[in-house]
């Protein structure tokens, strides 16, 4: 390459347009252009179509790297531009301070706003991108009014007024708030923080509760009630600890002066995904988070759409005791800060009783109060149903579409152990990203 790297970053975040890249770069021939840079402290890939874009999507999670997501391949194959990117926290849970990532987005909707051609910039926020695009997009609508709510746990900064605004969002499976996946990972039996014992009548992995190492298990609707209570429970008397820390902190009798470890045992660190742990749902496949409560939009594999209940077809888990109970694997390494801003959330049960507007990491609290047209994917081989459809009933926005694909994983990709012909479901990533081309068409051009 001609420029050094600095040169191309400053010319990057000036808005500059560059000389197209060389293939070591990453084009080439009959490919999307694609140019790698750092943002602020993130960094970025940003893949144009062949012909000039009037659309771009930022792609962005809140500790996974993205540079490399699957959109930035579909999207610019279908004429729009993709900004994909990865935080200052990538992969550094422990580290994560949450609303220090909005302005990681609005680093990326600057360069987007400056690119030449580009006149509309949509967010597209996959999995734990959901809370990150919808917090941002709420702040930029409204005002540090809606961070700084005395209902949330953290309250946001200053420096998140004047955040520039998107014309758009799109969900495509994502999390109902991180805080509430954590929620729902806890295994509600633990008795001791510190202990390891569990009390049997609300151990989810024991056969007399409705417990199977080979296939579904089956909960009685007595025993979800006190589980979901118990999980509910166990969360709120975390963050009562973790307020007495700070508390402790800010009266200069802590550990350290700033901050300090939380760690979780048994809070589930599930091996592939957000699923798994001790998620009941992940375990017993006639739990209701599984379905949808009114017919909605399948798309089918062969591209069509029909009306109906949507129902995962995805698998119960059944790695999740190992992924849950175990040290090692089960133990979930958080600092105050990270627990507390990002990890967090008051509720009295875990099914239904979450109190979203508690967390500002929250996508169903973020969309109560965002305007913009709003786009949300569930993925029908996965466990967002329920939680993608409550997504779709709280947003404020005018113009909104739910659509679920059929047989998708949550990476997007067919489902392959959800049926048994493994190719069942070989169309998802075409139909999902032929119905965001459809979406950004009617509601951007």
């Amino acid at each position: 390459m001609t420029r050094s790297f600095r040169a191309i970053t400053l010319a990057l975040l000036a808005g500059a347009v560059l000389a197209a890249p060389s293939a070591a770069s990453g084009q080439e021939a009959g490919q999307a252009k694609r140019t790698y840079f750092a943002l602020a402290p993130a960094t970025a890939v940003y893949a144009e179509p062949a012909a000039r874009a009037k659309v771009a999507a930022l792609v962005i999670h809140r500790t996974a790297n993205y540079t490399t997501h699957i959109a930035c391949n579909e999207l610019p194959k279908r004429g729009i531009a993709a900004l994909c990117m990865s935080t200052r926290f990538t992969n550094n849970e422990f580290a994560v301070d949450w609303d220090r990532i909005a302005l990681d987005v609005k680093a990326g909707v600057e360069f987007l706003r400056k690119q030449q051609g580009i006149e509309k910039v949509v967010l597209f926020g996959h999995s734990g991108g959901g809370p990150t695009t919808s917090f941002y997009q709420a702040v930029a609508e409204n005002g540090l009014g809606f961070c700084k709510d005395p209902q949330r746990l953290v309250p946001c900064r200053d420096d998140l007024a004047g955040m520039p605004k998107a014309d758009g969002l799109i969900l495509a499976d994502a999390h109902p708030g991180v805080p509430v996946i954590l929620l729902r990972s806890l295994n509600g039996s633990v008795l001791d923080e510190t202990a390891g014992k569990f009390d049997a009548a609300l151990d989810p992995y024991l056969t007399s509760n409705g417990y199977s190492a080979t296939a579904s298990s089956t909960y009685s609707p007595e025993f979800q009630t006190r589980y979901f209570a118990a999980q509910s429970a166990r969360m709120n008397a975390l963050i009562a600890t973790a307020q007495g820390r700070v508390k402790a902190i800010r009266e200069g009798k802590g550990t350290y002066p700033d901050n300090d470890l939380f760690a979780i045992p048994h809070g589930g660190n599930p091996g592939a995904g957000p699923g798994g742990a001790s998620q009941l749902h992940s375990l017993d496949t006639a739990i209701p988070l599984r379905r949808t409560r009114a017919p909605q939009k399948l798309v089918r594999n062969d591209g069509s759409i029909v009306e109906q209940i949507v129902t995962s077809v995805s698998p119960p888990e059944l790695d999740t005791k190992e992924t849950t109970n175990s040290f090692d694997r089960g133990t979930k390494i958080l600092s105050l800060r990270s627990f507390l801003s990002t990890q967090a959330v008051r509720s009295s049960n875990s099914l239904d009783g979450i109190d979203h507007c508690s967390s500002n990491n929250s996508t169903i609290c973020a969309v109560r109060s965002i305007a913009a047209p709003t786009l949300v994917v569930g993925m029908g081989g996965y466990l967002f149903i329920r939680d993608s459809e409550e997504e779709y009933e709280n947003s404020a926005a005018a113009k909104k579409e739910l659509l679920f694909i059929e047989g998708a994983s949550h990476g997007f990709t067919p489902c392959r152990n959800c049926s048994a012909d493994p190719d069942a479901y070989a169309n998802s990533v075409r139909n999902l990203f032929d119905q965001v081309k459809n979406w950004v068409d009617a509601t951007m051009r």
